[in-house]
C-alpha cells in the first residue's frame, strides 16, 4: 500500500474506533462529574473528576454484595460450562458411535431456539425442584450450552490423529486422553469459551430477575437497575454503579487474551 493509502486507513480505523468507543467515555466521564457539572454538557470529560460517585454507591448500596453473587454465579457457570461442554463435545469429535452425527444436530438445532420459549417450563422446574430465589437458581440453566458443545467439539476435531495416537500408545485411557493431551491442545477454545460463558453470565439480566427475590441474592444487573429506580435517574451515581459493575469484565479479559491465541498443534509432528 502506498503512504497516503495507509494513512486514510488508519485515519478511518481511528474514527471508528472512537465510534465505538464514545459510550464507554461518556459513561466514565459522567461517572466522574461532580453534583455542580452537567451531565449532558458538550464536554464528555469533567473538568474536576472526583471519585465521589464511586463511594456514594458503594456505601449507600449493598454493591459488595452484588459483587459477590454476580461473581459466585459467573465463576460457577464458566467452570460449569468448561467441565460439561469438553466432556460432551469430546466424544462427539474423537469417538466413533452409531448415531453421533443425529446427536449433534440436535445439540446445535437447540441454537434456534430463544430462552423465552423455555422460560416458562424452566420456571416451573426451577420452582419444582426448590431452587427459586437461591443462586443456585441462576446458574441451573447455564450448566452447558449447544454453542460451547459446538465450539470445542469444532476445536478437539482440529487436533491432529497423531497427537491421540502417540498419548494411547503411552498407555493413555480415554479420560486421561481428554484431560491430559486433549484440553491443553485446545485451550484457546477454553479461554474463548470461558470469556463468552462470564460475559454472559455477568450481564444476564432477564432470568435473574426472575428467580430472585431476596435483595440479597441480587446480582449486579439487577442492582445497578434498582440503583436507577431508587436514585431517581441520578445518571452521575447510575454511571459510577454501572462502571463498577463493567471493570471485572475487563480484568477477565485482560487475563485470557493472551490465551486466545491459537497454537501450533502440528509443530512438533513429523510428516
Amino acid at each position: 500500500m502506498k503512504l497516503y493509502q495507509k494513512i486514510l486507513l488508519y485515519l478511518l480505523l481511528t474514527l471508528l474506533a472512537l465510534v465505538m468507543l464514545f459510550p464507554l467515555l461518556w459513561l466514565v466521564g459522567t461517572s466522574l462529574k461532580s453534583p455542580t457539572e452537567d451531565v449532558f454538557a458538550s464536554s464528555i470529560w469533567p473538568s474536576s473528576p472526583t471519585f465521589k460517585n464511586f463511594f456514594t454507591v458503594w456505601h449507600s448500596y449493598p454493591f459488595e454484595k452484588y459483587l459477590l453473587n454476580s461473581t459466585i454465579i459467573s465463576l460457577s457457570t464458566v467452570i460449569f460450562n468448561l467441565l460439561f461442554c469438553s466432556l460432551a463435545a469430546y466424544p462427539l469429535a474423537r469417538l466413533d458411535f452409531r448415531g453421533k452425527g443425529t446427536i449433534f444436530a440436535l445439540v446445535v438445532s437447540t441454537l434456534m431456539i430463544p430462552f423465552q420459549i423455555i422460560m416458562i417450563p424452566l420456571y416451573i422446574l426451577t420452582i419444582n425442584l426448590g431452587l427459586k430465589n437461591s443462586i443456585l437458581a441462576v446458574i441451573f440453566p447455564s450448566l452447558a450450552s449447544a454453542f460451547g458443545i459446538f465450539l470445542l467439539r469444532q476445536a478437539f476435531a482440529s487436533v491432529p490423529k497423531e497427537l491421540e495416537e502417540a498419548a494411547r500408545m503411552d498407555g493413555c485411557n480415554e479420560l486421561d486422553l481428554w484431560w491430559s493431551v486433549m484440553l491443553p491442545a485446545i485451550r484457546p477454545s477454553l479461554s474463548t469459551l470461558a470469556l463468552f460463558v462470564f460475559i454472559g453470565s455477568w450481564g444476564d439480566f432477564l432470568w435473574p430477575l426472575i428467580v430472585l427475590e431476596d435483595e440479597s441474592s441480587y446480582t449486579l444487573p439487577i442492582g445497578v437497575a434498582k440503583l436507577s429506580s431508587a436514585l431517581d435517574l441520578d445518571w452521575r451515581l447510575i454511571a459510577a454503579g454501572s462502571v463498577i459493575s463493567l471493570i471485572p469484565v475487563l480484568i477477565i479479559f485482560l487475563v485470557l487474551q493472551r490465551y486466545l491465541v491459537p497454537s501450533n498443534l502440528s509443530a512438533g509432528i513429523k510428516g
